[in-house]
C-alpha cells in the first residue's frame, strides 16, 4: 500500500496467526491502522506448511515471525491435568479446543513481553467462545496488554459481512487465497481433537457428510481384528503404552499421545456429534474427533476406580465437573482453576496402575487391570470365602438404612389418610 493511506503508527501488536484467510486478512487490516504486526504461529498438533506460513506472513508486511513448537507443554501442562480430571463438559465433550487455547495464549503473551508489545490481536469470531478464552488467559498473565479483536470492531465485520468480501480484499492486497474449494464448514485442529461446525452443519438435524471425519476412520470399514494395548499410569498420568499384539511401546507423552491417535483413529474411535451450551449464552452444533483423549478417559476412569476411595472419588468427580465448566468457559488461569488443579493432583496419588483394553470398530473395550494401589480385596469380595466379613452384620447394616424409608413412608401415608378424610 501507498505510506500516504497509512494510519498514524499505534505500536506493535502480536497477531495469533494460523496462515488461512482470515488472519492473513487481519494481518494486512492491521498494517493500514496503523500497527507494526508480528505474527505467531502455535504448533499444537494441526497438519500444517509452517515454513509457508512463515513466508506468506512476512511476504505480508508481518516485521517478525514466530513459529513455536508446544506440542509436548500442550500434553504435559494441559492435556494431562484434563486425563487426570477425567474431564467431560456436559457429559461428552473431551475440551479439545478449549485445552488448547490458553496454551496458545501463553506463548502469544511470551512474545508480546518479549517484543515489548503493547497489543496481541487475534481471529477468533464475535459470537463464540474463543474470544473469551484467549483474551481471559491474556489478561490473567498480563494484565496491562491491551486486546484488539477485529470480528468484534464494526469497522472491520461491517467491512466484510461475508466470506466473498474477504476474498476481493485479498485479491486487491495481493493475499493468496485457496486453490481448493473450502469446505462447507470451519474446522479447528490440535494435537488432541478436530472440531467441524458452522456452514451446513449449523442445521443440527443435517447429518455429517461421509467426507467430513479427517482423524478417524469409518468404524464400519475399520479392521476386523482389535489392537489390544495395555496402558501404564502413574499419579494418573499415562507414562507407556504397550501394544501386545506386535510389542510396540511409546513412553514420552508426546510419543504416546501420538500413537494413541493413531491407534484409535485406525479403528474410528473418538467421534461424537453434539449440541453444547457455549458460555456465551447460545446453544452451537459441534462434531468433534478425540481420538487418543477417547482411549485415555476410558482407560483413566477404570484405574482410578480401582484404586481411589469411594468417598474420595465422590468429591473428586463433583471438583471435575467444575474444572470442566471452568476450561470451557476460559478459566484456566483462574485461582479457582488452579486451586482445582492442585485438589485433583494430590487425589491422584495412588491412581497407579495398568488397563488393558481393546480398541475395535469405534469402541474401546476394557479387558483387564493391576495395580499395588489397589482397594480391591479379592478374599473380602468372594462368595466363596467369607473372610473378615461377617454376613450376620448386613441384618443391622439393613435395618439402620431402612429405618429413614420407614418412618418417611408411614408418615406419607397417614397424611395421604387425611387428606382422603
Amino acid at each position: 500500500m501507498e505510506k500516504s493511506t497509512m494510519a498514524q503508527p499505534k505500536g506493535t501488536v502480536v497477531l495469533a496467526y494460523s496462515g488461512g484467510l482470515d488472519t492473513s486478512c487481519i494481518l494486512v487490516w492491521l498494517k493500514e491502522q496503523g500497527y507494526d504486526v508480528i505474527a505467531y504461529l502455535a504448533n499444537i498438533g494441526q497438519k500444517e506448511d509452517f515454513e509457508a506460513a512463515r513466508k506468506k506472513a512476512l511476504a505480508l508486511g508481518a516485521k517478525k515471525v514466530y513459529i513455536e513448537d508446544v506440542s509436548r507443554e500442550f500434553v504435559e501442562s494441559f492435556i494431562w491435568p484434563a486425563v487426570q480430571a477425567n474431564a467431560l463438559y456436559e457429559d461428552r465433550y473431551l475440551l479439545g479446543t478449549a485445552l488448547a487455547r490458553p496454551c496458545i495464549a501463553r506463548g502469544l503473551v511470551g512474545i508480546a513481553q518479549q517484543e515489548r508489545a503493547a497489543y496481541i490481536a487475534h481471529g477468533a469470531t464475535g459470537k463464540g467462545n474463543d474470544q473469551v478464552r484467549f483474551e481471559l488467559s491474556c489478561y490473567a498473565l498480563c494484565p496491562k496488554i491491551k486486546v484488539v479483536a477485529p470480528w468484534r470492531l464494526p469497522e472491520f465485520y461491517q467491512r466484510f459481512p461475508g466470506r466473498r468480501e474477504l476474498m476481493d480484499y485479498a485479491k486487491k492486497h495481493g493475499i493468496p487465497v485457496p486453490v481448493t474449494p473450502q469446505t462447507p464448514w470451519s474446522m479447528d485442529e490440535n494435537l488432541m481433537h478436530i472440531s467441524y461446525e458452522a456452514g451446513i452443519l449449523e442445521n443440527p438435524k443435517n447429518q455429517a457428510p461421509p467426507g467430513l471425519y479427517t482423524k478417524t476412520c469409518d468404524p464400519a470399514k475399520s479392521p476386523d481384528t482389535p489392537d489390544v494395548l495395555e496402558i501404564k499410569f502413574e499419579r494418573g498420568v499415562p507414562v507407556k503404552v504397550t501394544n501386545t499384539g506386535d510389542g510396540a511401546t511409546r513412553s514420552s507423552a508426546l510419543e504416546l499421545f501420538v500413537y494413541l491417535n493413531d491407534i484409535a483413529g485406525k479403528h474410528g474411535v473418538g467421534r461424537i456429534d453434539i449440541v453444547e451450551n457455549r458460555f456465551v449464552g447460545m446453544k452451537s452444533r459441534g462434531i468433534y474427533e478425540t481420538p487418543a483423549g477417547t482411549i485415555l478417559y476410558h482407560a483413566h476412569l477404570d484405574i482410578e476406580a480401582f484404586t481411589m476411595d469411594r468417598e474420595v472419588r465422590k468429591i473428586k468427580q463433583g471438583l471435575s465437573l467444575k474444572f470442566s465448566e471452568l476450561v470451557y468457559n476460559g478459566f484456566w488461569h483462574s485461582p479457582e482453576c488452579e486451586f482445582l488443579r492442585e485438589c485433583i493432583g494430590r487425589s491422584q496419588e495412588p491412581v497407579v496402575g495398568t488397563v488393558r483394553l481393546s480398541v475395535f470398530k469405534g469402541h474401546v473395550y476394557i479387558l483387564g487391570r493391576e495395580s499395588p494401589r489397589s482397594l480391591y480385596n479379592e478374599e473380602l469380595v468372594s462368595m466363596n470365602v467369607q473372610g473378615d466379613y461377617e454376613p450376620a452384620d448386613a441384618t443391622g447394616f439393613i435395618n439402620i438404612n431402612s429405618l429413614r424409608l420407614k418412618e418417611y413412608h408411614r408418615l406419607q401415608s397417614k397424611v395421604t389418610v387425611k387428606q382422603d378424610e
